[in-house]
């Protein structure tokens, strides 16, 4: 759970007030939940003509030619959709494409930069591309929301301070910008990830590690306090290191059959 506003730590493990104003990117678009305008659809089929035509004739072949002619509209991309800690719960996918909606939007900065203790976490990430990497913040943050919240996204914790999924304190919401201000609003899961996207886009990127501490707590452990738990980091990185996108190629490859052995 967000533990801190920027600036001084309050309580160990929880979010403190935010009296500042941390994050000043555009978040119009956040959560992902945008609609497209996929235009209106032709529906003359030529029915009427092909019935009384005969086979080969040029009201046929023009019926035909309407039938397999192309759209001009482009062909919608299949969307790779990464591994998460969540998968087993009903709302899995609406969870994962509003955190990767985020990622694409306000929450760049985190796939823009390679933390120093990446390794730990996800040694494939420094060659990954974009969509890898945010594929990694996906996992990372279904991981942190099993010792946040046991994926409830109702969960209200510190008698009544923390809300949802990763348990943000509506203050720390409303200082960094979120859509999502209020206590009812942080239930709702999709847009509780999409402010845990903002404030890890701060935070991670100010101190240079996902985890960190000197004389403060750093990067995604200044504000949530699972984080500052050895066994619980160990737990989610070692969870992160056996998924597809966080394993180097080298270590995925087929290995070469031994020799002497039949084909």
């Amino acid at each position: 759970m967000p533990v801190s506003k920027p600036g001084p730590v309050s309580k160990p493990g929880r979010a403190a007030e935010a009296g500042s104003d941390p994050a000043k990117e555009d978040h119009s678009a956040e959560p992902g939940t945008g609609k497209e305008d996929t235009g209106k659809e032709d529906k003359e089929s030529g029915a009427s003509v092909v019935a009384s035509a005969p086979p080969g004739s040029g009201a046929q072949v023009e019926a035909d030619l309407r039938t397999l002619t192309p759209t001009l509209r482009p062909v919608a991309r299949s969307e790779i959709i990464p591994h998460a800690r969540w998968s087993h719960r009903p709302e899995a996918l609406l969870w994962t494409r509003a955190t990767m909606s985020a990622l694409k939007t306000h929450g760049r900065p985190l796939t823009r930069m390679v933390p120093r203790d990446i390794a730990t976490w996800c040694p494939a990430y420094p060659n990954a591309d974009e969509a890898a990497r945010g594929a990694f913040w996906v996992g990372f943050m279904s991981a942190l929301t099993k010792h946040e919240s046991t994926y409830r996204p109702d969960a209200v914790g510190g008698g009544g301070k923390w809300y949802g999924l990763l348990q943000i304190l509506p203050a720390t919401a409303r200082g960094y910008k979120c859509l999502a201000r209020t206590g009812e609003a942080l239930k709702d899961g999709a847009a509780n990830l999409s402010c845990a996207v903002r404030i890890m886009a701060v935070t991670v990127p100010r101190d240079g590690v996902v985890h960190g501490k000197d004389r403060k707590w750093r990067g995604v452990s200044a504000d949530w306090g699972p984080m500052r738990s050895a066994r619980k980091r160990a737990d989610m990185a070692a969870w992160l290191r056996q998924q597809s996108y966080c394993r180097p190629i080298s270590s995925i490859r087929p290995r070469q059959r031994p020799k002497g052995l039949g084909s």
